[in-house]
């Protein structure tokens, strides 16, 4: 069965996506051979997207997540815009992402879980006022709100656990599934690689450049770029 004849036959699909998804858009990865982990630095990348590191080091902190979280110039490739399409039609039910960039919902689609939160979303620890990722962007140093209080990304840093209602919702949604698509992830980061075991039904896609610990388990593998797969399929628009 081909991937367009999967999608024509589903009626309720999800699509859990990771980093892979936005590289199409000039957004780096994470663990590719190009990949942000794969860059030197004097303290790694994971270690400074901890929560520890946040809360002891915010000056460091802040200056790498300017300058690699904050891609506000990238727009929705492909990918996005035929999931977006996809849910209008009633094909899809939801998007599942581990990704922070805000795309998804920048293509038009409704119904996103954000795993691991999203750049767009900045809080005051103190008041719990919001702000927007052009503030942060344009500033410099630590971010202070009004009130004096630190403003954080709302995005789940390393040492943090999800947000529950998201988890709720995201395995509502794969559980109620007919067909999962899973696309742009390594399947290496838990608890969010673990949701793929809430599927139940009958078809799971796999769309990926690399191999991946789920390929022996898929209806259908298919290795390539995800927009460019993704771009060639039908919209399912009246």
């Amino acid at each position: 069965m081909t991937l367009e004849e999967i999608v024509t036959k589903s009626s309720g699909m999800v699509f859990f996506g990771g980093a892979g998804v936005s590289t199409e858009s000039g957004i780096p990865d994470f663990r590719s051979e190009d990949g942000l982990y794969r860059q030197k630095y004097d303290v790694s990348p994971e270690v400074m997207l901890s929560a520890s590191y946040f809360y002891a080091h915010p000056e460091e902190f802040f200056r790498f997540y300017r300058e690699k979280m904050l891609p506000l110039h990238a727009k929705p490739n492909a990918a996005h815009k035929k999931l977006a399409d996809w849910e209008r039609a009633g094909k899809l039910l939801a998007v599942v992402t581990q990704n922070i960039d805000g795309l998804h919902q920048a293509a038009g689609s409704k119904t996103v879980y954000e795993l691991h939160g999203s750049v767009h979303r900045n809080y005051c620890t103190k008041c719990r006022v919001f702000y927007s990722a052009e503030e942060i962007a344009s500033g410099t140093g630590v971010p202070r709100c009004r009130c004096g209080g630190t403003i954080k990304p709302d995005v789940v840093l390393y040492g943090e656990p999800l947000d529950a209602a998201t988890v709720e919702g995201a395995v509502r949604a794969i559980e109620r599934a007919d067909t999962l698509i899973v696309a742009g992830t390594s399947l290496t980061v838990y608890p969010a690689a673990g949701f793929i075991d809430y599927f139940r039904g009958d078809r799971l896609v796999l769309i990926n450049r690399d191999a991946t610990p789920l390929d022996g388990k898929c209806t259908l593998v298919v290795r390539g770029k995800v927009g460019e797969v993704l771009g060639e399929l039908p919209s399912f628009l009246s």
